[in-house]
């Protein structure tokens, strides 16, 4: 699972809700509708990939628009629909594209190959927000520099949620995700290794997973 791969999507506002779905395979996405803030970014807050909807950007921009990207090394996925597709330039300097509407299997697929072909599918590999620290590459947790023990469920539980901070998971979408399957113990066990998840990471000083009472978890946002 890609967790903390950081995706920017250049998008109108109807596209970014089709990206839904993409958010529970731990994909961090920002969004724009401005290509000009390409421009504007700091290098050490460079995304792992830029998702493009076409048409958006005026036509006789768009070669210029992918030239930039490539020069401060993003890697570009367009999106295209079926109609503007007559004047796409198949020498655009991007990475990859893909009709939309969009299945988001098949889009999860070119993310992944696109990443991997650049380069960026190992990089980034940390997660970071306030004081914690997860290294993705090594499975090493951190609060303010001290180093955390954690079992393989409760890391794989603070990644999935640290990876998205602000939103909220259902006890039911964590049991799914985290073990794949409806287990014996029910949601209970989900509550059982949230309270030793936190035991561990938080104390007077760092609060990181709030309760939404009746519902399930969220990492709280920075």
């Amino acid at each position: 699972m890609p967790l903390g791969k950081r995706i920017t999507l250049l998008t109108s506002p109807d596209e970014r809700t089709n990206f839904i779905p993409l958010e529970d395979d731990g994909y961090i996405f920002s969004f724009s509708q401005n290509p000009e803030d390409i421009d504007t970014i700091n290098l050490e807050d460079l995304p792992n990939l830029l998702i493009v909807e076409l048409a958006i950007i005026p036509k006789e921009e768009r070669a210029a628009f992918a030239q930039r990207c490539k020069k401060v090394g993003i890697p570009v996925l367009t999106l295209i629909s079926k109609d503007d597709y007559s004047t796409f330039d198949p020498f655009m300097e991007v990475e990859d594209f893909i009709f939309s509407p969009f299945n988001a299997t098949e889009l999860n697929s070119r993310i992944k190959r696109t990443l991997w072909r650049t380069g960026n599918w190992d990089s980034g590999q940390f997660i970071r927000t306030g004081d914690i620290v997860i290294d993705q590459e090594r499975y090493e947790v951190s609060v303010a520099g001290r180093k955390i023990i954690l079992t393989f469920k409760e890391y794989q539980l603070l990644c999935l949620l640290a990876a998205n901070p602000g939103r909220v998971y259902t006890r039911e979408i964590l049991l799914n995700r985290i073990w794949e399957y409806d287990y014996f113990g029910g949601t209970r066990t989900v509550d059982v290794h949230i309270r030793r998840l936190r035991s561990k990471v938080e104390d007077a000083n760092h609060i990181f997973i709030e309760t939404v009472r009746n519902v399930g978890y969220r990492f709280r946002a920075s």
